[in-house]
């Protein structure tokens, strides 16, 4: 690797995206640990942070002043892992990108393995793969087997040999990340899945482990729910990008509405004999909302999502939205049976219109970007 004994003297070679929230504390410590991994190679790292309210880009700028080896990219009106990844790969033009987190779980230490196996043109992409427990990392076990689902479904379906598709920590060439970007979606957490599902199997991956560490400080981007936001991934993908990745999670997030509605009402009418079909009804509708909503906020919208007492406002915008939706599935399921006589065809077909409507209204009015949170 060439010598760069100036900071930022050299056009760097490799850009290292840290997408942030909340990780003021963080980057400060991992900045450091990058100089001394790569001491004498031209670098950068780029902070991309989507408006921290703890002012991560703040700290980020003032290292910048003092070191060009450190940008920021502060996001506004904008939020989610993989969008940030995105635009800080469009603002790199080195031979190399690579993504790692803020909270200094990844070792930066394999950053120099990883670099020198793409100079030597040894693969197109290389993943730090976390080691398993037993091995001495430090993946909890549920944690774990959610990772070797994730990749034992992954292998099945894109038949890539990938041992741990669902890290956040790998290293790219940007020519392709470039080819590739027109196709890969801001939403979500897993872009290390959308680049391998969108490249088509072109790629030549290495693979290096490292010990995954406890997070130090800031607020975690994943959730026990970020399965879920694996397989709304791999949906769109199956359906050559047709079905957007948030839309597919909002229809997975319905059907699980629609198990909570026949249960609140099979439980109702068989504990509260008093009541009628309808008020069940009524009682089985409100709870199925109650969760759709929860769900939907911490999943598919989670970058825009209400906090605190801006929950109550926000599940009643949510429930007013999702009526009309509900009016307009009877309306014009009726309508069709009434003129066919076909009745799975005509509730198809307003249970369709209700899950478009109830998404358009989610997404340009109740979870809206540049929302006040």
């Amino acid at each position: 690797m060439a010598s760069d004994p100036t900071p930022g003297r050299s056009t760097p070679t490799l850009s290292i995206i840290v997408p942030t929230y909340q990780e003021s504390a963080n980057i400060p410590i991992l900045f450091e640990r990058v100089k001394a991994t790569l001491n004498g190679s031209p670098w950068e790292m780029i902070v991309v942070d989507d408006d921290s309210p703890d002012r991560t880009s703040n700290v980020a700028f003032a290292l910048a002043a003092k070191d060009n080896r450190l940008r920021c990219l502060r996001r506004v009106n904008r939020s989610g892992l993989a969008g940030a990844v995105i635009e800080g790969w469009m603002s790199s033009s080195a031979d190399f990108v690579a993504v790692i987190d803020g909270d200094l779980q990844h070792d930066e230490s394999v950053l120099r393995t990883m670099y020198q196996a793409l100079a030597k043109g040894c693969g197109d992409l290389v993943i730090g793969t976390r080691l398993r427990e037993e091995r001495g990392g430090s993946l909890p076990p549920a944690r774990q087997r959610l990772s070797d689902m994730g990749a034992w479904f992954f292998r099945l379906i894109a038949g890539a040999a990938v041992t741990d598709p669902m890290s956040g920590f790998f290293m790219i060439r940007r020519d392709i990340v470039s080819r590739l970007a027109p196709r890969l979606s801001p939403d979500g957490f897993k872009i290390l899945v959308d680049v391998i599902l969108s490249a088509g199997g072109d790629l030549n991956i290495i693979e290096v482990p490292y010990r995954f560490r406890k997070r130090n400080a800031g607020e975690s981007k994943l959730t026990a729910l970020v399965g879920i936001d694996f397989l709304g991934l791999v949906v769109h993908h199956l359906t050559a990008g047709i079905l957007p990745v948030r839309f597919v999670l909002f229809a997975m997030v319905g059907v699980t509405g629609l198990g909570v509605h026949i249960t609140a009402l099979s439980a109702v009418l068989h504990w509260f004999r008093m009541l009628t079909f309808d008020s069940g009804q009524l009682v089985a509708t409100i709870l199925a909302m109650a969760s759709n909503f929860i769900l939907n906020n911490e999943i598919t919208y989670r970058p825009y999502r209400y906090r605190g007492l801006g929950l109550m406002a926000g599940f009643v915008a949510f429930a007013l939205g999702c009526s009309v939706g509900a009016l307009a599935n009877i309306d014009v399921a009726s309508w069709l049976y009434a003129a066919n006589q076909t009745w799975w065809a005509a509730g198809l077909a307003g249970a369709l219109l209700s899950v478009v409507w109830n998404y358009a209204v989610s997404t340009n009015l109740i979870w809206r970007p540049g929302r006040r949170r």
